[in-house]
């Protein structure tokens, strides 16, 4: 007797190990069935400078890594792309775009001209730069929302230069047909309270503004 009890232990132990992989293996393949069916995230790429890179504070308290918080808060299936880059210029972002064409961008908010207009590069460059960068966003993605953020400049470039400069982005929006965010630093710029030492960059504070302002313009585009 004892010893067919043993026989049959031995014999269920067979089957349970042989079966367990399997279970196992269609509960895997299950698992990667549903994470395929979500399928991928669309994108939301934010391309510009240092301001937009969150240049001294850590990049999720940037207002880009804000807008990820905000969608993911709300279980929207976007994902968001920090393409910011400190010093980067109208036609330096327009050399380094392919990079970050490799992917569809479902909006591609566009954030440049700063450092053209602080450098006292002429607005007639900045526009055929920034120009040429959304036209060519929309020549390899014709679907994609753009969403360009418009900037000011410090007195001191002279009255005609910061007229011209100001100009430039509502003409951008109107001629390329795009979203437009009249100035990204309203309500930061030049308050001593929201920006860093170099009275330039935006505190963690200023950023979360800059985020109210951005989204409230991106909200709409979602």
């Amino acid at each position: 007797m004892i010893r067919k009890i043993s026989i049959l232990l031995t014999l269920a132990m067979a089957i349970f190990s042989c079966s367990s992989p399997q279970e196992e293996k269609t509960t895997e393949v299950n698992t990667v069935q549903e994470t395929a069916e979500e399928g991928p995230k669309k994108l939301i790429l934010f391309y510009g400078n240092s301001l937009t890179a969150g240049y001294g504070i850590e990049a999720e308290d940037a207002f880009p890594g804000l807008v990820q918080h905000a969608v993911d808060s709300l279980d929207l299936d976007y994902k968001v792309i920090n393409g910011g880059l400190s010093g980067d210029t109208s036609a330096s972002g327009l050399t380094r775009l392919d990079w970050f064409l490799e992917e569809e961008p479902a909006i591609f908010a566009l954030e440049l001209g700063a450092n053209d207009g602080l450098r006292g590069i002429t607005p007639s460059e900045t526009k055929s730069n920034l120009k040429a960068i959304i036209q060519k966003v929309r020549k390899k993605f014709p679907d994609t929302v753009i969403l360009l953020a418009g900037m000011q400049i410090p007195p001191n470039m002279g009255p005609e230069y910061i007229k011209e400069f100001q100009e430039m982005y509502p003409a951008i929006a109107k001629e390329e047909n795009v979203h437009l965010i009249p100035f990204l630093l309203e309500g930061v710029a030049g308050n001593a309270d929201l920006n860093l030492p170099d009275g330039i960059h935006p505190t963690e504070e200023g950023h979360r503004i800059v985020f109210e302002t951005v989204w409230g313009h991106l909200k709409d585009l979602i």
